[in-house]
């Protein structure tokens, strides 16, 4: 695919001609990088071109991720009023998390038994320092600054917008029908000690939340004549009750030759446990529980709910991780759904019908996914088939077109390269970013090899060596592209310098039409010459084509004037005239 060149006329001169001049004779090396970009391309891409071997795609999302670079702090007061929540929990906390660095401003509010704090950083925080500062502070807060057995919480590692699937756990039978059978309480159990644990194990996972349904719980409910006739406070009960629910180790002891270790088991796991339990002893006869109190199971105090078509209904929340893939981590969450479903508990009916407790979702960010990038696909192939079309006609050369219309799919996937290396996701405004760059990168082709085949048609029969002609022809225009390139990417400067919910909205964007145009030129300068080298052959007469082509419109035209639109039709004979 070497060869010499030999020149009559003066070579080309400058940095960019003694670069094509030297890729034209590698061309080899240049055709093996080019299917080193597809083949690379391919393997990042975020559509599902290519399902015959794994790939690493690009991080998808529907939209971009608009939240701020913030951590939240919860604190648990129950049955405080949000005035002494406020004075005790908020205002001392927001006071201390001031002094971590990177702190941009903080926001809280209180509620009834709750604390909710939002410390936003600066944009150019990483995030997980952020997580690991604000967690040695409030290790480091004393006990004088909260009141006793109050303990601030962070958050999950997760942003606003990291709630990617919802799930409802129904009683159905083998059909898939709804047959209920299960009580909320029942249902609220499974998810916390069963579905919870296993979904959470799924990778990218950040957090599965709990929604709906009845917490159990042991409920002791006083007698207060019973307290008074054997002079129990409700501090003593309360202790009582607390010390119940404990196991204690003592030093061990050897019979026999043999150590046995000392125990107390005392962790409560019936009704009974709790009613046995001593409050307190008169001339060594025990007051139990159970003599002023009764105790039961029952649902903890809801203080919300989840509804499925009108439906009170149990279920969850699932939250990824931040900087994971979202449809990769759904991925993983339907796998593990798959594995923990079969474990799950079914029972019979009094009609004998077998309800199986079944994980049923019913919002999952995959669909709109799927329908986002599904959309940009193929507005990205209509306008690639219409570039080759509008090439094809204006240039009335087959080869010629086709390799002006290469130029849009490998540069597309240079740009996910780009992308998949430097945190680029893949949403509706990146992916926008390459659409509206197309009109711009078809340019640098049209260019490129229109000025190679003027240069091929002046010299045919000349008896100049064909790669020197392509060289004068494509290092002739090749300043003006790269020029006509720079001022396209600068223009984007002031893109790149917005901040806040402006810049994560619009640099994407930004980005990939960078990428894309960087892409075009690297393809037209490089590229394009070599491929023409080979591919352009004698230039094939234009006249001859106009009649054909006209003839084609026109008929083209008469037919969608009679089968769709007569102003469509109208403007394509008009167009062929």
């Amino acid at each position: 695919m070497g060869g010499s060149m030999t020149t009559e006329e003066t070579p080309p001169t400058g940095f960019i001609a003694r670069l094509i001049e030297g890729c034209l004779q590698q061309r080899f090396i240049v055709v093996m990088v080019t299917l080193l970009a597809v083949g690379w391309g391919l393997y990042v891409a975020p559509f599902s071109w290519t399902e015959e071997f794994e790939r690493d795609p690009v991080p998808v999302d529907a939209i971009p991720d608009l939240g701020e670079n913030q951590q939240v702090v919860f604190t648990s007061w129950p049955g405080r009023s949000p005035q002494d929540v406020e004075d005790q929990i908020t205002y001392p906390l927001t006071t201390e998390l001031l002094g971590i660095p990177k702190v941009e401003t903080i926001r809280s509010s209180s509620m009834d038994g709750f604390s909710s704090i939002y410390v936003i950083f600066e944009e150019d925080a990483e995030y997980y320092w952020t997580r690991a500062r604000l967690n040695e502070k409030l290790a480091s807060i004393s006990g004088e600054v909260l009141p006793d057995g109050v303990q601030p919480q962070m958050g999950p590692d997760a942003t606003a917008l990291g709630q990617i699937f919802w799930y409802t756990l129904e009683g159905r039978d083998e059909d898939g029908n709804r047959v209920g059978g299960w009580d909320p309480g029942e249902l609220r159990t499974i998810q916390d000690y069963t579905v919870s644990p296993a979904l959470n194990s799924a990778e990218g996972v950040s957090e599965v939340g709990s929604i709906g349904g009845k917490v159990q719980e042991y409920q002791v409910e006083l007698d207060v004549d019973a307290m008074r006739g054997f002079d129990v406070s409700l501090e003593q009960v309360a202790a009582a009750v607390r010390a119940s629910n404990a196991e204690v180790g003592a030093r061990t002891t050897e019979i026999n030759g043999a150590e046995y270790m000392i125990r107390g088991l005392g962790f409560v796991s019936e009704i009974e446990d709790l009613e046995q339990a001593v409050i307190r002893s008169v001339d060594g006869s025990p007051i139990t529980v159970a003599d002023v109190a009764r105790v039961q199971m029952g649902p903890d105090l809801r203080r919300g709910t989840l509804t499925r078509s009108g439906v009170d209904s149990t279920g969850g929340v699932i939250t990824a991780r931040y900087g994971a893939n979202p449809r990769e981590v759904i991925d993983n969450v339907k796998e593990a759904i798959d594995e923990v479903q079969v474990g799950l508990p079914s029972k019979e009916l009094d009609d004998g019908t077998v309800s199986q407790v079944t994980i049923v979702p019913f919002y999952d960010r995959t669909e709109l996914i799927e329908r986002t990038l599904g959309t940009l696909n193929t507005a990205l192939a209509q306008q690639v088939m219409i570039t080759i079309l509008v090439v094809l006609l204006l240039m009335l050369h087959v080869r010629t077109s086709l390799l002006v219309s290469g130029l849009l799919p490998l540069a597309v996937l240079m740009t996910f390269v780009a992308m998949k290396y430097t945190g680029v996701d893949a949403n509706v405004l990146a992916l926008a970013g390459i659409a509206i760059a197309i009109g711009t990168m078809v340019d640098m082709g049209i260019i490129m090899t229109e000025n190679i085949a003027q240069h091929l048609e002046r010299d045919d029969g000349g008896g100049e060596e064909r790669l020197a002609v392509v060289a004068r022809g494509a290092a002739e225009v090749a300043p003006a592209i790269i020029t006509a390139i720079a001022t396209t990417v600068i223009s984007f400067l002031p893109v790149f310098m917005l901040t806040g919910q402006e810049g994560r909205l619009f640099t994407p964007l930004a980005f990939t039409k960078t990428y894309a145009l960087i892409a075009s030129l690297f393809i037209a300068v490089i590229v394009i010459p070599v491929v023409a080298s080979s591919l352009m052959g004698e230039v094939v007469t234009k006249q001859r084509w106009k009649r054909v082509v006209a003839a084609l419109l026109a008929a083209a035209g008469l037919g969608v004037a009679i089968w769709a639109s007569v102003l469509m039709g109208g403007a394509v004979v008009i167009a062929a005239l």
